[in-house]
């Protein structure tokens, strides 16, 4: 564009332009947990970021409870997960006198507090179609109650 078009209407070609090429699909993956956990959802998220027929792009999770929460893990060896499992454990217990929020159970609070300490979101590069984790990598949704029960995860992926 020429020196002399005035700033604001180069902007609106940028904006325009950047329209056109955007793609972008939002999903929703249900969970069933089996209890407490790590639950990996790395092949149906794969799937989902297939489907989505999208080169390039992010591929952000987000899960829509407040006693779960996501993580990226080594998903070759299930003692990694248990020994992240043990630790959390081990620094938020359950039980605890100065908890007030105690009405859904003695594990409801400690839950609310692993959530708050981990993540509720992830978001992964999408490069040729897939996503970009390490060889050791897998994606699981944690739960932190022990009777679970269905979770609900937005799933975007866009170029």
């Amino acid at each position: 564009m020429a020196p002399g078009v005035p700033l604001q209407a180069r902007a609106n070609v940028v904006t325009e332009s950047a329209r056109l090429y955007t793609r972008f699909v939002v999903r929703t993956l249900s969970v069933e947990s089996r209890g407490r956990g790590l639950h990996e959802i790395t092949g149906r998220v794969h799937e989902l970021v297939g489907k989505a027929a999208i080169e390039e792009g992010l591929c952000t999770l987000f899960v829509r409870h407040t006693s779960a929460s996501l993580m990226i893990q080594e998903n070759a060896d299930p003692s990694a997960r248990h020994d992240l499992e043990r630790w959390l454990d081990r620094l938020v217990r359950e039980d605890d006198p100065l908890y007030t929020h105690t009405l859904e159970g003695s594990d409801d609070m400690p839950a609310h507090i692993k959530a708050a300490l981990t993540a509720t979101s992830l978001s992964i590069p999408v490069k040729d179609g897939r996503l970009v984790l390490g060889a050791w990598q897998g994606i699981f949704l944690w739960e932190h109650r022990h009777r679970g029960g269905p979770r609900e995860i937005a799933v975007h992926i866009g170029a």
